[in-house]
């Protein structure tokens, strides 16, 4: 699928994996189809992402893309015209459960991609399948030398934002976004320490470059006058309790709103035991840790999980 134009220099990530998927298909002698979504991606997760990091969010948009694009737009195309079910590569694993299907993480605890996954739709779980997600990728890797496909064996890692690839991250997203110069205030004297050269280019938790005797990390960030807030001290910056957004969880697996599991905000992070209350008259719940963590981001994503199933985000 093609979801991203040309970028800057010319070139189309695209356009080297629909050389590889290629080479597979001729391989195992399977037909290609090549459909083109980049009005869906743009429309659908480029521009929110756009938006979210103008509101001083911290958006992901590989779980936009996939809940939009691969399990979304392809989806359909694929029940439309090909009609049984459809296969990825993640990492990834699901078994039959009281809803039909439960959404479990894959054996390769390194490459488990079901942070990424976690906005997926329950009627389209029901007819995926993650066929890797039994496999290390080491093992995996043997399997395509053994069928005879080792070009995938030695393929890099991909990196970067879904579909658009491995860039420059400040330089690439202030093509899009104008600079708006704001102050760096201290979060506990309220006095302005420096500059910036907009919010959309900062994080919770980051460092800040600022000269001073002490280093300063954001500490919150104010869309509606262009402040970030800085601290020298860590409690600042760790949370023990926060809201989610809209919640993508189908809370009738888990018989009621008010229970223990696990969550991680980042994929590489390890996960912490929390307690879930549900917002009464909402889609929200409040998530309170056990253990506190260091710069939780308004707009990054919280997953949760039950041993080894993902509830969803």
């Amino acid at each position: 699928m093609k979801n991203w134009d040309k970028d800057e220099t010319g070139q189309c990530l695209g356009e080297k994996e629909y050389s590889d998927a290629e080479y597979v298909c001729r391989k195992l002698e399977i037909p290609l189809f090549k459909v083109n979504f980049v009005k869906d991606y743009w429309n659908n997760v480029f521009s929110e992402f756009l938006d979210d990091y103008k509101s001083g969010l911290t958006p992901n948009p590989d779980i936009l893309c996939n809940k939009h694009i691969k399990f979304n737009a392809f989806y359909e195309y694929a029940k439309k015209n090909i009609k049984d079910a459809i296969s990825t590569g993640h990492y990834a694993r699901t078994s039959f459960g009281p809803f039909l299907e439960n959404y479990d993480r894959g054996m390769d605890s390194f490459k488990d991609q079901t942070f990424f996954l976690s906005g997926i739709r329950q009627d389209v779980l029901q007819r995926t399948m993650f066929p890797l997600g039994e496999y290390l990728k080491k093992d995996v890797k043997d399997i395509a030398i053994k069928i005879g496909i080792p070009k995938l064996a030695v393929k890099k890692e991909s990196t970067g934002i879904c579909f658009i690839g491995k860039r420059n991250f400040q330089n690439f997203i202030q093509e899009y976004i104008p600079s708006k110069p704001g102050n760096f205030i201290d979060i506990d004297t309220k006095k302005i320490v420096g500059e910036h050269n907009g919010i959309h280019t900062w994080t919770i938790g980051q460092r800040c470059r600022i000269h001073s005797l002490n280093p300063y990390y954001v500490a919150k960030k104010v869309p509606e006058t262009g402040d970030i807030y800085v601290a020298s001290d860590e409690p600042s910056i760790i949370l023990e309790q926060h809201i989610s957004g809209e919640c993508f969880m189908d809370f009738r697996k888990l018989n009621c709103v008010n229970f223990r599991c696990f969550f991680r905000f980042q994929h590489t992070k390890p996960l912490v035991s929390c307690f879930l209350q549900s917002v009464p008259d909402s889609n929200q719940i409040v998530v309170t840790l056990d253990k506190p963590l260091r710069a939780i981001t308004p707009g990054q994503y919280s997953v949760f999980y039950n041993g080894e199933e993902c509830l969803g985000s």
